[in-house]
């Protein structure tokens, strides 16, 4: 939502969903640090993780806004 000139961010993600992410983010990371994926798609799946532990701990998903989606309920 923007409202004169500023960025707002509302929360757009439920607590299981922020659950998922950070277990999807932590097998993420674990297949990178123990080598069974490398290269690009190493670092490909390193980066995502962080987006999915920053996301969870914000609660907000810009993807989401994006698809006017939301698994938060209030």
């Amino acid at each position: 939502m923007i409202e004169k000139g500023e960025f707002k961010m509302k929360r757009n993600m439920s607590n299981i969903d922020r659950i998922i992410r950070v277990i999807v983010a932590a097998v993420f990371a674990y297949l990178y640090f123990t080598g069974i994926v490398t290269g690009t798609l190493g670092i490909v799946l390193l980066v995502l993780a962080g987006v999915f532990v920053l996301t969870s701990l914000v609660a907000f998903c810009p993807l989401y806004t994006l698809f006017k989606f939301s698994t938060y309920k209030k």
